[in-house]
Formats: structure tokens, sequence, C-alpha cells
């Protein structure tokens, strides 16, 4: 959600977390990722304008920076 908000593909995000593509997509599904490796995708995101919400009772979410 976040990368599509950006319009971003997954090649942007790889590229600017310095990930493979196939990362993303293993991110994407949900698999378990090393803690650097999550910590690099949030940097990317965070760095385009993505900002990280905690849950409001209805779960964490993200939504883009004003």
């Amino acid at each position: 959600m976040a990368r599509v908000g950006l319009g971003w593909g997954v090649r942007d995000l790889a590229q600017k977390a310095r990930v493979s593509t196939q990362t993303i997509t293993r991110f994407e599904k949900g698999e378990e990722l090393r803690a650097a490796t999550l910590e690099a995708l949030r940097q990317a995101l965070e760095e385009g304008g993505v900002e990280f919400i905690p849950g409001n009772g209805g779960g964490p979410g993200v939504r883009m920076k004003k």
C-alpha cells in the first residue's frame, strides 16, 4: 500500500532500499525478513514521504506525510 501510494514499482522500492526485487515480493507476501532489511524498507518509504502510524483501534497503518 505504501509503495503504491508513492507511485513506486517493485524495482523503485528495491533500488531505494538497496535490496533485491525478490525481497520486496517476499515482504509484500508477508514473509519473515531480517530486522535490518525491514529497517531499510522503512527508511526508504519514510524518505519517500510515507508516515507510519500506530494503531488506533483498527491496527497500525500508513499515510502520506503532509
